[in-house]
Order: structure tokens, then C-alpha cells, then sequence
């Protein structure tokens, strides 16, 4: 299993356990069993969602895990593999199975991962630009999706009371409204010291979700 992905995963689940008052112990074990297990990549997908069947109190976390089972997948498992694989209809065939689970924090969580290889700190417009190229005419979806952070590209210099205000404004049906606030806390702080952490959970209006995703968008940069 990939370290990184190790790391993001425990804080994640830290963190929302500790926001809601669960334990987590078996949870925990459970999920690191879905990733760490020597299976095909469908079977820990389905092996994921049997943990989350039985822990439904956590399935908040439900899709982000899947994007995190996804790069750990890219970074180990499709190592072991032959060098063209992620090109082979075999996983043409599991990408249209899985095409509708995931979220936008994938690619937050891919941006991080080039910046690491290039060694450069991550940065919002850097993101919007020169990662999703949303200035581009061939990117105009990742443009659409990606909009409320492109309006409020202003906000990574604002407190997190501010970012929030906006955030509960945005349009629950937009795929990005539940990231927002996390995600652009992070590129506004992406190293929180405690105190700036129990303020930003402080301002969410969505807690447990919010304080897990930041701590493992955290977690996963600092590994």
C-alpha cells in the first residue's frame, strides 16, 4: 500500500470519527484491508463497499476512499502489472464500470502528487491553469466543473469564515459544492497548525465531512 495514501487515509478517518464522537478501530482495519488486500481491482472495489454497507455511518467518505483506492491503484498495484495496462480494453472495461464513482478531489489529489515530483508548492491558479488547463477550449468541462474556484480565486487570501460564507451560497447540485470549502482552505492554508484547524471546523457547516477531507488532503501533501 502506498504510504502516502496510508497516511491520508488515518487522518481522514481521525477526523471524522472525532467529529461525530464514533470509534473508528474496526473501520479503520477494515478499510486498509480493502486496500492492502492481493485482489484484482474490482474485487477491492466491491470488498471497499461491503465495509461501508456495514459501517453506513461513515459512508460520507464512501467516494473519496474509491478515488483514494483508484491512485493507490496507479501508484502499486498497476506497477505489478504489464507496462500497458492502464491502455488495455481489460481496464477500458473497468473504467466504464466505474465511471460514475469518484470525485473531483482526484484530481487535487493528482495535482499534489506532480508537485511533489516536480518539487513546487501547490497553488490554486497553478491548479486551474496549468493542471486542469480550464483557459484551454478543449478543457471547457473541466472550466464548467471547476467555476466556483475559478470565480473565487480571490478567497485563497481570505479567512476561512470567508470561504465558508461562500461556500454555503454555491448550488448543492454543482459537483464541486461539497469540496469547495475544503479544498479551498487547503489552498488557502496547506499547513494548518491545530488552532487554525479547530477554527476551520469551527466555520464548516458540514463538520465531520469537512474535517476529514482537509485533514486528508493534508496528510496526503505532507507524506
Amino acid at each position: 500500500m502506498n504510504p502516502q495514501i496510508e497516511q491520508a487515509l488515518k487522518a481522514s478517518i481521525h477526523e471524522y470519527s472525532l467529529a461525530n464522537n464514533q470509534k473508528s478501530d474496526v473501520f479503520s482495519r477494515r478499510i486498509l484491508e480493502a486496500f492492502k488486500i492481493d485482489k484484482p481491482y474490482l474485487e477491492k472495489v466491491e470488498y471497499l463497499d461491503r465495509v461501508f454497507d456495514d459501517f453506513i455511518h461513515f459512508d460520507d467518505l464512501r467516494e473519496i476512499f474509491f478515488d483514494l483506492l483508484l491512485i493507490n491503484f496507479f501508484t502499486v498495484d498497476a506497477e505489478k502489472l504489464e507496462a500497458d495496462y492502464l491502455e488495455s480494453p481489460e481496464w477500458e472495461r473497468i473504467e466504464d464500470q466505474t465511471i460514475d464513482r469518484g470525485t473531483e478531489l482526484l484530481n487535487v489529489l493528482l495535482y499534489l502528487r506532480e508537485c511533489k515530483d516536480e518539487k513546487i508548492s501547490p497553488e490554486l491558479d497553478d491548479f486551474l491553469k496549468e493542471f486542469l488547463l480550464v483557459e484551454e477550449d478543449e478543457f471547457q468541462d473541466e472550466y464548467r466543473i471547476y467555476e466556483p474556484f475559478i470565480e473565487n480565486q480571490i478567497l485563497v487570501d481570505s479567512d476561512f469564515e470567508g470561504i465558508a460564507a461562500v461556500a454555503g451560497k454555491l448550488d448543492p447540485d454543482q459537483e464541486v459544492a461539497d469540496l469547495f470549502y475544503p479544498v479551498m482552505c487547503f489552498f488557502s492554508e496547506p499547513e494548518p497548525t491545530e488552532q487554525q484547524f479547530d477554527s476551520y471546523v469551527k466555520s464548516s457547516r458540514n463538520k465531520s465531512f469537512d474535517a476529514a477531507i482537509l485533514a486528508l488532503i493534508v496528510a496526503y501533501n505532507q507524506s
